[in-house]
């Protein structure tokens, strides 16, 4: 079988996110987002990849929206209502309450304020919205008979979902974005050990590994607190509804804590709706939320106040939570315009910009700034970017494969340098094979087949209980260290088992109706028939891989090809003691490497070419060899 992935949007690129995935003979579309940096027909994903003829509704089983950012959404009413789209659509319920007035407020600036008439209307995002679906976290909905959809919870903002589709066998999980670290209004990320097919990541930081949360709530706490006892105005570009909120409650705490009279405003007009979604939806709040909300409703601010144009010109020091996000339309432009020349006033940016915006162009240090061909800004305020971005960092997205172990994963939502350089980081610790597809690119994975097989009870308690033997203190000693036995023999204890390994005997029992029947039992339940004077004997699965690789064309002024071997044996012993030196003890021969069952290297007994590497394993090292693999990928390209 073989899953198929095309991004229609956020393939090496951050916006528009809009992913294809085909399955067991199912369409699915994730997401269906617009793109902040442009403004003419690339806003919206290319449906004609799906169908020339407008026959969406005949081709998709399925569209899943996983949150209510305009990059994930801002296409929906346009793909329903102007292209024709009248089959399912799926979101939590607070993606559905706040997804229209984020639309709504998206379609005012871009018809009533920029004066654009081919645009979605008022009465078509209701009608949208009405096909709507909604799902609650951690309910199976079975879309048909073959077809079911999980939620999970992925932080970031209200409502954000993760979401786990299978149809058959095959399965994949579609992450839209998400936070491995909680913060001061939602919990982190979390998902079942699903082992999917495929694990489709949003990458936006891939490579960033954000320094701890409370000294950058420090930075800015003091940033914003210079700048306003100086006299200067700050100004803060945020979307309406979830960084806004996280960054309004610091600012509020602070500013009680220190009794500041600085006036400070929020503008769209949506904090009183973002306060009743929250307080509608507290269960997606975090703990603390949740428990102090009867005594006191963290959303209710006393220093912050609604924003009004006037106030633009006011002299004096002031700050403004305005929106949009990354400066590229609406409040948050108009007052930029405003304050811009002035070197008293800031600008912080905290969270990702997409290229093309305002917001971009002013982290690159651009000094004048052309909007349109009519308005130019002069930027001579102070630039600060830091990150409240509530996307997983590197250390983040890996947290969350090493959670979900899935087969494959395929990276979008992000820059392709930073992409490329996390695709070589996931190969070389996991040995998973990674993918970064281009917008239009189709990505085949062909999926491995299930073969059922009845387990006896016995059996399975007992290798479970051999699984517990092994890892035994010494093991965790050897790996970790004296001052860590504790706590991993703790956590060890309570953690679910990838892999247990059980030594048993497979009977395959004839069935006239299908296919055979599979038994697993021990090797005392089975009776050798009388012919057979030996018992049975015990037997230990292997595996061998024989890998061609790519040996770089250099003059080594080796004698022979012996020489060779022992050349590239010493680069992949150097580059197993760096990867798991620390935790497996490894030894080097003249033919390879030896890591427990786990033999890379070529074989003595045959005649091995030089450009091949033998990797041999048995079963029960099979996460290692994996890992051996990735390791052999990095080090030794693969031969074209």
């Amino acid at each position: 079988m073989t899953i198929k992935i095309v991004p229609l949007g956020a393939g090496q690129d951050v916006g528009r996110s809009c992913i294809l995935v085909t399955l067991g003979g199912k369409n699915i579309m994730f997401d269906c987002g617009m793109h902040m940096g442009y403004n003419d027909e690339r806003r919206f994903p290319d449906f004609t990849y799906i169908s020339k003829t407008g026959e969406f509704t005949e081709i998709l089983d399925a569209v899943i929206i996983s949150h209510f950012h305009l990059d994930h959404c801002g296409a929906l009413p346009f793909f329903t209502e102007m292209c024709g789209y009248d089959g399912p659509i799926y979101m939590t319920h607070p993606t559905k309450a706040i997804c229209p007035i984020l639309l709504e407020d998206y379609r005012k600036i871009t018809v009533e304020r920029k004066g654009e008439t081919n645009f979605f209307t008022s009465q078509m995002i209701k009608s949208c919205m009405k096909k709507v679906i909604p799902v609650n976290l951690h309910q199976t909905i079975s879309v048909d008979d073959d077809l079911e959809i999980k939620a999970y919870y992925a932080g970031h903002v209200l409502g954000a979902a993760m979401f786990y589709i299978r149809v058959g066998e095959e399965s994949v999980v579609y992450t839209g974005d998400y936070n491995m670290t909680p913060d001061r209004h939602l919990g982190s990320a979390w998902i079942d050990k699903m082992r999917p097919d495929v694990l489709i990541t949003e990458s936006t930081y891939a490579t960033t590994i954000r320094d701890s949360k409370r000294s950058r709530e420090r930075d800015f706490l003091k940033k914003v607190h210079d700048c306003v006892a100086a006299g200067g105005k700050v100004i803060i570009p945020v979307f309406a509804l979830g960084r806004a909120q996280e960054l309004c409650i610091l600012v509020e705490t602070y500013w009680e804590r220190m009794d500041l009279k600085v006036p400070i405003y929020f503008s769209a007009g949506l904090t009183e709706k973002a306060n009743h979604y929250y307080k509608l939806f507290i269960n997606w709040t975090n703990e603390k939320i949740k428990s102090t909300f009867v005594q006191r409703n963290m959303f209710d601010f006393k220093h912050i106040k609604p924003w009004n144009r006037s106030y633009v010109d006011l002299p004096g020091a002031m700050v403004v939570f305005a929106t949009p996000g990354m400066l590229n339309v609406g409040t948050s432009l108009e007052v930029f315009k405003k304050w811009a020349p002035d070197p008293n006033n800031m600008v912080i940016m905290p969270g990702y910009c997409v290229a093309g915006t305002v917001g971009a162009k002013v982290l690159q240090g651009q000094k004048v700034i052309d909007v349109d061909p009519f308005t130019k800004i002069q930027v001579n305020l102070q630039v600060r970017n830091l990150s409240f971005s509530a996307h997983a960092d590197a250390k983040g997205i890996m947290q969350l494969i090493r959670q979900c172990e899935p087969k494959n994963v395929v990276l979008v939502h992000g820059e392709k340098e930073k992409m490329g350089f996390l695709k070589s980081k996931i190969m070389k610790e996991f040995g998973i094979p990674s993918f970064d597809p281009a917008n239009g690119e189709t990505i085949e994975l062909e999926t491995s087949k299930a073969i059922y097989a009845d387990i006896s009870v016995d059996l399975l308690k007992s290798s479970i209980q051999k699984m517990r033997e092994i890892k035994n203190t010494q093991t965790v000693l050897n790996t970790f260290g004296p001052q860590s036995v504790d706590r991993e023999m703790h956590i060890d204890s309570v953690r679910p088992h990838s892999q247990i390994p059980v030594e048993g005997v497979l009977l395959m029992e004839p069935d006239k109706y299908g296919p055979p029947k599979m038994h697993i039992v021990d090797a005392d339940q089975v009776e050798v028939p009388e012919s057979k004077q030996s018992p049975l004997e015990q037997h230990n699965l292997s595996f061998e891989l024989v890998k061609s690789i790519n040996i770089p064309k250099v003059n080594l002024d080796l004698p022979d090809e012996s020489d060779m071997r022992n050349v590239l044996v010493g680069i992949l012993f150097r580059r197993f003691e760096q990867t798991v030196g620390k935790d497996i003890p490894i030894t080097q021969t003249q033919a390879g490497v030896q890591m427990r069952s786990v033999f890379v290297g070529y074989d003595e007994d045959k005649s091995t070419d030089v450009d091949q590497i033998i990797i041999r394993w048995n079963y029960n090292d099979e996460d290692l060899a994996c890992r051996a693999l990735g390791i052999v990928n990095m080090a030794l390209p693969e031969a074209s």
